[in-house]
């Protein structure tokens, strides 16, 4: 069993940074996400990670989020720079199978393990 623990959320004024952290405890080899949520929308994919390090971001956070993992820490972390109001919303981080394909990091369906979200609200 996977247990994935957020934290790192807080308030911020736009143009400020944060950093998410994710303890991740149970696993072996997972994909492992990024995912936003705000009331009323779909949940969405932020950034991702594959087993083998590749990393994958949404257009609207590339250049400006980086997502890293230190696997002796068993730690995602998701290193948001330059924030902007539109990113206020509640942060989950996800582990998925290993076999994801590229194309589905992004997307919730793919994922088996959720936290259970930290906030982030930007100010302007």
């Amino acid at each position: 069993q996977v247990q994935l623990v957020e934290s790192g959320g807080g308030s911020v004024q736009a143009g400020g940074s944060l950093r998410l952290s994710c303890a991740a405890s149970g696993y072996t080899s997972y994909c492992m996400g990024w995912f936003r949520q705000t009331p009323g929308k779909e949940r969405e994919g932020v950034a991702a990670i594959t087993t083998d390090g590749r990393t994958i971001y949404a257009g609207s956070v590339k250049g400006r989020f980086t997502i890293s993992q230190d696997n002796a820490k068993n730690t995602l972390y998701l290193q948001m720079n330059s924030l902007k109001p539109e990113d206020t919303a509640m942060y989950y981080c996800a582990a998925g199978p290993s076999y994801l394909g590229w194309w589905s990091l992004l997307r919730p369906v793919g994922y088996d393990y959720w936290g259970q979200g930290t906030q982030v609200t930007v100010s302007s």
